[in-house]
């Protein structure tokens, strides 16, 4: 039987083994785990880096690049998630940043030239920021549902960005901006140095200054952080803002790998991919707290997810099931419900034995 103390019974199996597991990250990080091991069983090679000219390749460094679009918004969605938000507008604003930065570096008299490109950037990160600040306005200000607030930027980004491509896939050849999305920068992907770069300026400002803490006090009761001082509008303005710049950075990055700006696909559910690695990072759509290292892990599964379905052999036409039923899975785990009923079922499993022998 298992020990008991008065009237109370401590569950069974050791105190360090059931925390654990009852970490919010235990169970992401076992499937992230579950997949590598899958595509080492597949390809023996899978987890091999390897130099060339002075570059690290291999599939773990394809997964960091892979992961850096998905990794800058869904930083902003986590934010946004914390304070009981939510941004549906990411996919549309990632086509938009593709599509300006692109339309002006081909109309530039020397796309080549560094210069372009920076004011390019800087012109497409600008307007992604506006895009957010509108998407903060409409919800902290007017009073918008998120969902409906973002909804609407949804639905008319794409347009936005066709109206800046003129409804044409462009296409332009300069070496500085494919840098940005497909160079390499001390042998490794400038793209996952830029989206890992934010991630621990955004990791270091939330969790070493009051901002993190902020947020998780607007998410958990706006109107007692408001009594307590907490400008909660000011702070639901700025997480929209962020969510807007890192969808834009995205947006350059994912451009920039393809050097081609297509209004229709680019970034497409992006948006519902984010909120994926958010939640199955363990931040709740409820609001409050979140968990930044708990996003990443989300992120690096669903890229290393996309990467075995191919190296599986899986057609790609049932990929989204394969990744739903994988997400599942997960989720499911991370349930309070359902880790207490496979606890309590531990327990019966262990208090057996003893029962027959007494």
């Amino acid at each position: 039987m298992p020990a008991t103390t008065g009237s109370r019974t401590r569950p069974a199996g050791p105190p360090g083994l059931r925390n654990l597991t009852h970490h919010t990250l235990f169970w992401p990080v076992v499937a992230l785990v579950a997949l590598l091991v899958a595509n080492t069983i597949f390809s023996p090679d899978f987890l091999s880096v390897s130099i060339l000219d002075g570059h690290l390749f291999g599939a773990p460094i394809d997964i960091l690049r892979n992961s850096a679009p998905l990794l800058l918004v869904s930083l902003g969605m986590t934010l946004v998630i914390a304070t009981r938000g939510i941004d549906l507008s990411v996919g549309a604003v990632v086509a938009i940043a593709g599509a300006l930065s692109l339309s002006f570096i081909a109309t530039a008299p020397d796309p080549g030239s560094v210069s372009t490109v920076i004011i390019a950037i800087a012109i497409a990160l600008g307007l992604c920021l506006v895009l957010g600040i509108w998407n903060g306005f409409l919800v902290s200000v007017v009073g918008i549902q998120p969902i409906i607030a973002t909804l609407i930027l949804m639905t008319a980004g794409r347009g936005v960005a066709m109206l800046i491509t003129e409804g044409q896939i462009t296409t332009v050849t300069s070496a500085p901006f494919k840098t940005l999305g497909a160079g390499f920068w001390l042998g490794l992907p400038a793209a996952a140095l830029i989206a890992y770069g934010v991630y621990l300026i955004v990791a270091l400002i939330t969790r070493r200054s009051a901002l993190g803490m902020l947020v998780e006090a607007v998410g958990i009761n706006p109107s007692a952080s408001r009594l307590a001082g907490v400008r909660a509008r000011t702070i639901v303005w700025t997480v929209f803002a962020l969510s807007g710049l890192f969808s834009g950075l995205a947006g350059l990055i994912l451009a920039s790998n393809v050097m081609a700006a297509d209004a229709n696909n680019a970034g497409l559910f992006i948006e519902l991919d984010a909120i994926l690695a958010v939640v199955i990072g363990g931040t709740s759509l409820q609001g409050g707290k979140f968990s930044l290292s708990g996003t990443l892990v989300g992120v690096l599964i669903i890229t290393t997810l996309t990467l075995t379905v191919t190296i599986v052999g899986i057609s790609p036409l049932v990929t989204p099931l394969f990744k739903a039923l994988v997400v599942i899975a997960v989720t499911l785990l991370q349930s309070p419900r359902v880790r207490d009923k496979l606890a309590a079922r531990a327990r019966q499993r262990a208090a057996r034995p003893e029962e027959v022998a007494a």
